[in-house]
């Protein structure tokens, strides 16, 4: 079976991947989102030249742990470094035959011109949002305009910490379904001195009050 492309990317309450100096500093950490778990669920990255930007100025290659990260731009020379391998070949035809080879799954990991390039094409098969509760007013849009596509909800889940909401959705007629979301991990009310029962009497206190 084909291996899935997932896009898999925070997004603002109004639909913006990035501010409008491609700032991603809104991007609240929720300590129940477990990178090392996400990060295994791919052995593969692909982005466009603007995100693999935003990861070189962080230092290096712009490398990521235990993925291989193809960068598609046609401004910069094609090169391969440690880790990243740089092309200037058409995406659609690069991403079908990364799908075609046995592995893990693919991380569509940005931005919205390359996720709207291989949407059209076909080759997207899920698309998973962590929508962190901020309104940034302008920035990178999730999608460019185009075609309207449909999908259909496989899970979701809140995360009450930060009021991040992820939601994961098929793309009908893709490699699907989409994965269940398993990189939130379950909080640990027991550290906190709360069992389930006191955690029920406090919420429901706070609901009457704010009634």
């Amino acid at each position: 079976m084909s291996r899935r492309l997932r896009y898999q990317v925070a997004v603002s309450l109004d639909g913006f991947i990035a501010g409008p100096n491609g700032e991603y500093d809104w991007i609240v950490m929720d300590p129940s989102i477990d990178f090392a778990a996400l990060f295994k669920e791919f052995d593969t990255a692909v982005m466009g030249r603007k995100t693999y930007e935003v990861l070189t100025a962080q230092g290096g290659h712009g490398a990521m742990p235990g993925l291989d990260v193809v960068v598609f731009s046609r401004t910069l020379p094609a090169a391969a470094h440690r880790g990243v391998r740089i092309c200037n070949d058409d995406p659609r035809e690069i991403v079908a035959a990364l799908k075609a080879k046995p592995g893990k799954d693919i991380w569509l990991f940005g931005g919205g011109v390359l996720f709207r390039s291989l949407l059209d094409a076909g080759l997207v098969d899920t698309v998973e949002v962590a929508v962190v509760p901020v309104l940034l007013g302008a920035g990178v849009p999730l999608l460019p305009p185009g075609v309207a596509t449909k999908l259909v909800l496989a899970d979701q889940k809140t995360l009450p910490v930060s009021g991040i909401v992820a939601l994961a959705y098929s793309v009908p007629g893709g490699v699907g379904p989409a994965p269940s979301i398993r990189y939130i991990k379950a909080a640990k009310r027991a550290e906190k001195g709360e069992g389930p029962g006191k955690l029920r009497k406090r919420t429901a206190a706070k609901e009457r009050f704010t009634e």
